[in-house]
């Protein structure tokens, strides 16, 4: 039997639409703020919206809080997992609050659980958050890990320091990174680097 390659994926804006989810959300609060998901070419998009970085962060935790098991998967990501999910192994990587991680693990298993049995979370910084820390970025636990065959993710930083390291990995494309490809050229990637 062939060994399975190892996808590292990230969830929020990855398997999800948290940002699009919570900008329209904050939206309902700001009425009069014309912007649209396309529009956040940046993350965090406080300065974009004009507000300060704790706003942001307390409205996104309000967010989690209240609607973050919601969330909706991407349709599109969840299609790929059905036609090729069982030819890798698939484990979680995600940057979320302490206090959400178990929700953030919960989503995960619900969603995608017939593919998804591993979930590894690096603690988002929150005030008086006393968690101890293993790894300060996801390539810390990528080198600890040794076992991921593509990571992919939509933070630019993230991609860059694993591929840095020697790491394959795929950018979703979102508005706020570098990744010229659709969505669903990103899929078909995901299938070129692992020989699928």
């Amino acid at each position: 039997m062939n060994k399975l390659k190892t996808v590292v994926w990230d969830v929020d804006d990855v398997l999800n639409n948290l940002m699009y989810e919570w900008l329209n959300f904050w939206l309902l609060n700001h009425p009069h703020f014309n912007i649209s998901y396309s529009d956040l070419f940046e993350n965090p998009p406080n300065k974009i919206l004009n507000i300060s970085y704790p706003e942001y962060i307390n409205s996104l935790d309000e967010f989690r809080k209240n609607f973050g098991y919601k969330l909706k998967y991407m349709p599109e990501v969840l299609s790929w997992f059905q036609n090729y999910g069982n030819s890798c192994r698939h484990v979680v990587l995600t940057s979320t609050p302490s206090f959400f991680s178990a929700n953030s693990a919960y989503w995960v298993i619900s969603n995608f659980g017939k593919w998804i049995r591993s979930f590894n979370f690096i603690p988002s910084p929150r005030k008086d958050d006393q968690m101890f820390t293993y790894d300060k970025e996801k390539v810390d636990f990528l080198i600890w890990f040794e076992k991921a065959d593509l990571f992919i993710d939509d933070n630019d930083l993230n991609i860059e320091m694993a591929k840095e390291k020697g790491f394959k990995t795929l950018l979703m494309p979102r508005p706020w990174n570098k990744s010229n490809l659709s969505l669903g050229e990103a899929l078909t990637e995901i299938n070129k680097i692992l020989k699928l």
